[in-house]
């Protein structure tokens, strides 16, 4: 796995790269902004560009976008991760805080942002409706939460042209559609697409842009001031970030034979369903060591209190994953299987309602947990446990599932409701 970073991170200057080389590398775009400082962190390789050059001289209009993503590639980077400094649009992103962003707006109007200027092999249009990598997305928030720094889980950026700053006019629209406002992500993250490299930003927001008229326009000074004094900051979340994509490629085996271990039976529990069997999954030791250890890598620094699981297959793991963290375990049962006084909560099936119980002296206000089950379809049940533990005054801290049907809109009615989900392995309904 090899890793590209591109902007001002603090890691060019860093004693935690090994093996360090600085380089030089010719495109057939024309040289890259800086030359690229190869070095090894948490054993993967590692490359860093200066998007404005060594000493901050190429203006945001200048870069040479395609020469720089084009080295990356061509260097066989997976990933690229990418710093830069953007004016907040909104009163709740302060200067400091970090933005991991979701979506961009392409203002530019002079950048060359496409390796396909002519279809001789063919006809070539990129999808970005998605812009950037959910994965890296996933662990540079992660690393935020973990670090306790302040930041937004989404957020629209608006790319424009440089180097002067907006007007207060402009900057007053820019607030109707974007979140921050900067120089220099829409082109990277269009090139990296197109040349099939996972791409995420994290931002910092350094001023107010000119909307705010409570405070200064924004000056660059004022940047240069705020990026010094987050720089640390930044390289922590880089690290961390990088650090988990460290753990990608075994975590990718793992999860390759946790699927391969789930059996699939065709038409049961009627005809034309695809059962999703994890009794093979159980039966081999490693398949539920794998899975455990997943979840406790994934779950070990939320401050769970409690692990709650749902009959009656998610018995089983919640029990190994609550004695592993050293937490409670709580049962979540149909009705009239449990025998102490118990909550509980109807919902709708298919054809007709199921009622799921849980006992009232389970969980305390304010406690922590954790819903694990073997698998999410429509959540029907997984969303009626989660209501019994909010019932109780506990605080749902995540939903972890072994398998997702994802074509049945389970995760996206859990996440509707403000719940993080996890799921191990995904099927199709047609997937043998």
């Amino acid at each position: 796995m090899k890793i590209g970073i591109i902007g001002g991170s603090g890691l060019e200057d860093s004693d935690l790269l090994q093996n360090v080389e600085e380089i030089e590398f010719e495109t057939p775009y024309g040289k890259t902004s800086s030359t690229i400082k190869k070095g090894v962190l948490q054993n993967i390789e590692i490359y860093i560009l200066l998007r404005h050059g060594p000493n901050h001289e190429i203006t945001p209009s200048n870069v040479n976008n395609k020469a720089n993503i084009y080295a990356l590639a061509k260097l066989g980077c997976d990933y690229i991760l990418a710093t830069t400094a953007v004016g907040s649009l909104r009163s709740n992103i302060m200067p400091g805080d970090f933005v991991i962003a979701n979506q961009f707006i392409d203002f530019t109007r002079h950048r060359q942002t496409t390796f396909f200027n002519e279809f001789k092999d063919g006809v070539k249009h990129t999808s970005l409706a998605e812009p950037f990598s959910d994965l890296l997305r996933q662990y540079l928030i992660e690393s935020c939460e973990e670090l306790n720094l302040r930041h937004s889980k989404i957020g629209t950026i608006f790319t424009i042209e440089g180097p002067r700053f907006s007007t207060r006019a402009e900057s007053f629209m820019f607030q109707k559609f974007a979140h921050v406002i900067n120089m220099s992500t829409a082109p990277e993250a269009i090139l990296a697409r197109e040349a099939g490299v996972e791409y995420a930003v994290i931002a910092m927001a350094t001023d107010y842009d000119c909307w705010k008229k409570t405070e200064q326009p924004v000056t660059w000074e004022e940047i240069e001031r705020v990026m010094k004094q987050n720089s640390g900051n930044v390289k922590r979340v880089l690290i961390k970030a990088i650090e988990k994509l460290s753990n990608q490629e075994p975590l990718k085996k793992d999860l390759e034979f946790i699927k391969s271990k789930i059996r699939t039976i065709p038409n049961f529990p009627k005809q034309g369903v695809m059962y999703r069997d994890v009794t093979t999954l159980f039966q081999d030791p490693n398949g539920i060591k794998k899975v455990v250890d997943i979840f406790y890598n994934k779950y070990k620094n939320n401050g769970v209190d409690i692990i709650a699981g749902i009959e009656a297959r998610g018995f089983i793991i919640a029990g190994s994953l609550a004695e592993r963290m050293g937490v409670s375990f709580v049962p979540i049962r149909k009705k009239g299987k449990l025998p102490h006084k118990t909550e509980s909560q109807e919902y709708e099936l298919e054809y007709g309602t199921d009622t799921v119980e849980i006992h009232r002296d389970a969980i305390q206000p304010g406690q922590r947990v954790l819903l694990i089950d073997d698998l999410i379809a429509t959540s029907g049940t997984a969303i009626a446990s989660c209501n019994l533990i909010e019932k109780l005054g506990g605080n749902i801290i995540g939903c972890g599932f072994i398998i997702e049907l994802n074509e049945l809109g389970g995760r996206k009615k859990l996440e509707d409701k403000k719940y993080k989900v996890c799921s191990l392995v995904e099927f199709t309904e047609i997937e043998q």
